[in-house]
């Protein structure tokens, strides 16, 4: 029988007296409300606060009443007291932070581990969760060495793999029952590094260099001669010092002819819309459970999956949360020579429907 929710808030203000350190980071244990919505954020810094309050009061993700609870491993390399002020001092009475404790490694990330219990926890009594981009993971969660990879928070990696395999399972474990078996329509999505964690933790592998291991090349003066679509961020600036130039690139997506963005997205203009891209690494083998939904232009890297069980899963490689998309900002370069643009100029009309389309098929899939 499902808890009420009196009874939920009596269960999980003890698990997380139990579990978690009592600071202004606990607001389940402090201050979670009977009868309110909530969704989840992994990795909740400023810059992801801010983006997503940006997108909610500018009606570009509609979430309704619902609240965002931000979480994250205690031991990440990020200092949240800053997120703490933010909400304070700005008041944000719709946004909450919930820090997590407990002993995580490679070890025990793909199965029963300190954490189990709280996820699950959190996952019965939310709408779904959403996961940002990142530095590097560690390729031992992949089962391979470093070669090219580089790993400036592995405690993240732990936590938001070790989550991801909890809601979704993986090869890793295949008699592991994810957490999406009891509500397949749980709402899950990430971006770039948000969408390769989603890979890794079901079992996939990473490239880790996309210049050195797909195109064969790691000067960068090679890869700035590349087509644009075969760049993934922005190789001028570690040729040049340039404070004008953008540290992203631009490119066209190949969508998957008669699939998500398509038929579910609506995306139905000719036009292979543009988007922002600020990555080195992409998805090399995709576990089984995906579909792809998009590629780059030459097929070589995956731009988007799709769960084949649960149809609300879904991340996307390139950056569709980042709100100059959406807003005139700063004007920047792609190169030395280039000019000055805006990133809403660079998407233009065509794009900026685009992703306007895909963040209202996100609010669509958070039930």
């Amino acid at each position: 029988m499902r808890m009420n929710r009196y009874t939920w808030l009596l269960v999980l203000t003890f698990t997380l007296f139990v579990h978690f350190a009592s600071q202004a980071q606990d607001y389940f244990k402090d201050g979670g409300e009977p009868g309110k919505t909530y969704i989840l954020m992994a990795h909740p810094t400023v810059k992801n606060i801010e983006t997503m309050k940006f997108l909610i009061d500018n009606q570009i993700l509609f979430i309704g009443e619902a609240e965002i609870v931000g979480i994250y491993y205690s031991f990440e390399n990020y200092d949240y007291s800053q997120s703490v002020d933010f909400i304070q001092e700005n008041e944000l009475k719709n946004f909450h932070l919930q820090h997590l404790t407990g002993m995580l490694n490679t070890d025990n990330v793909y199965t029963e581990n300190d954490f189990s219990n709280n996820f699950e926890i959190l996952f019965d009594q939310t709408l779904g969760i959403f996961f940002f981009g990142g530095p590097d993971i560690q390729p031992v969660l992949y089962g391979e060495e470093n070669q090219y990879a580089v790993v400036t928070d592995p405690y993240r990696h732990l936590f938001e793999v070790s989550l991801l395999f909890h809601l979704l399972g993986g090869t890793q474990n295949p008699d592991f029952v994810p957490l999406l078996e009891k509500n397949p329509k749980y709402f899950v999505t990430g971006f770039c590094l948000g969408m390769q964690t989603m890979n890794v933790a079901t079992g996939g592998t990473m490239v880790q260099d996309i210049p050195s291991e797909v195109y064969g090349i790691d000067d960068p003066a090679e890869i700035v001669q590349l087509d644009k679509d075969k760049i993934h961020r922005n190789y001028w600036q570690e040729i040049f010092e340039n404070d004008r130039l953008m540290t992203t690139n631009f490119h066209q997506l190949r969508l998957a002819e008669d699939g998500f963005f398509r038929n579910e997205v609506k995306w139905k203009s000719e036009v292979s819309p543009p988007v922002l891209s600020s990555h080195h690494q992409a998805v090399e083998n995709l576990s089984d459970c995906w579909e792809v939904t998009a590629w780059s232009m030459d097929r070589k890297v995956i731009e988007g999956i799709r769960h084949k069980k649960y149809p609300h899963v879904f991340g996307v490689q390139f950056h569709p949360e980042v709100t100059a998309l959406f807003q005139a900002g700063d004007s920047l370069m792609f190169s030395p020579s280039d000019q000055p643009k805006t990133d809403l100029d660079r998407i233009g009309s065509e794009g900026l429907k685009f992703h306007k389309k895909y963040w209202r098929f996100i609010s669509k899939s958070i039930q």
